[in-house]
């Protein structure tokens, strides 16, 4: 469980992927994994094995989000379950992210 990062398109695609339990337990992983990174354009968080997301989830994505942003760089969510797609469009989130199938 916890986070699995792989990178894509020659370097400039950071692949996030998250396995059971997306909460504050992960914040530090979460914020490692992308910190210092260099040469990325886009970051694509996986939560096809993502269980459940709480609200300090929500939070650790806006932060990566305005990170990003600062970089130049998006952000998208890709292969959410029905639950956790259920949890972003009640938070909006699909105003702020691409969200990929």
């Amino acid at each position: 469980m916890g986070i699995e990062t792989q990178r894509e398109n020659d370097g400039q695609t950071l692949v996030m992927s998250i396995q059971g339990f997306f909460d504050f337990s992960l914040h530090k992983d979460f914020r490692q994994a992308y910190k210092g990174v260099e040469g990325v354009r886009r970051y694509v968080i996986d939560l096809s094995q993502t269980e459940y997301m709480d609200s300090s989830a929500l939070g650790m994505l806006l932060l990566l989000r305005e990170s990003a942003s600062d970089q130049g760089a998006e952000v998208a969510l890709r292969n959410c379950s029905r639950e956790v797609r259920k949890i972003l469009e009640i938070a909006n989130f699909q105003r702020l992210f691409t969200i990929e199938e």
